[in-house]
């Protein structure tokens, strides 16, 4: 339940050096299609970062078109399908939200496990509703049934052959630290990056910090 405010910090200061595009990911309700909806309007070739659902649909676009990503960033994400019992879980949200109940669910179920304490978590978690408010619950709906329902990429992160960065916030909730050192033993040669101080949204908890670990990550061999 997010849009381009995510990584609004990395877009200031990164679309200084190069052309920055942040994909919508808002219409399909499956992560093959928001792949290829990724595909549709990228250029030939592109270095490609995914957060969260976002580092979901990376690893597909991956799988579904691997001469064109030249590299990738996976970034608080999981490359595991969907136990059942979060799935259960996953499916009394979508009613719910179904139902009216969008923004107590994002308030009371979701936003809790984003963030670690700190002097900007208040203002994150603004940005956080804001950016759901924005989205509405149809497209809740969608994403909650394409994470539900998102394939294992454990063999086509075996395939990827490009410069790679793994980056996690250290106390991210959602998706573990065994989610990110596993990421990195599949990718030959993959980078992990820990970001202090954050949780599952390191580009606005540690803007900085994370801009330069993308940076990094934009010029590595």
């Amino acid at each position: 339940m997010c849009d381009e405010r995510l990584f609004a910090p990395q877009v200031e200061v990164l679309s200084g050096e190069r052309h920055v595009h942040v994909g919508c990911i808002a219409a399909a309700d499956n992560v093959g299609d928001m792949a290829r909806s990724v595909l549709e309007v990228a250029p030939e070739q592109f270095a490609l970062a995914g957060l969260s659902l976002g580092g979901i649909v990376a690893m597909e676009v991956v799988r579904q078109a691997p001469e064109r990503v030249q590299r990738l960033a996976l970034m608080d994400t999981n490359p595991l399908p969907e136990p059942p019992d979060v799935a259960v879980a996953r499916a009394a949200q979508i009613e719910r939200v179904r139902s009216g109940a969008l923004i107590e669910v994002m308030r009371d179920e979701l936003k809790p496990h984003y963030l670690v304490d700190g002097p900007q978590r208040a203002s994150v978690l603004d940005v956080c509703m804001d950016m759901a408010v924005a989205l509405g619950p149809d497209v809740f709906v969608r994403q909650a049934l394409a994470i539900s329902g998102r394939p294992d990429q454990r063999e086509a992160l075996r395939a990827v052959g490009v410069p790679t960065m793994i980056l996690t916030g250290e106390s991210d909730a959602l998706c573990p630290m065994d989610r990110h050192t596993l990421m990195q033993q599949l990718i030959d040669d993959a980078s992990l990056i820990v970001i202090p101080r954050a949780g599952h949204l390191p580009t606005l908890e540690q803007p900085d910090l994370t801009t330069e670990a993308m940076r990094t990550w934009l010029v590595q061999h």
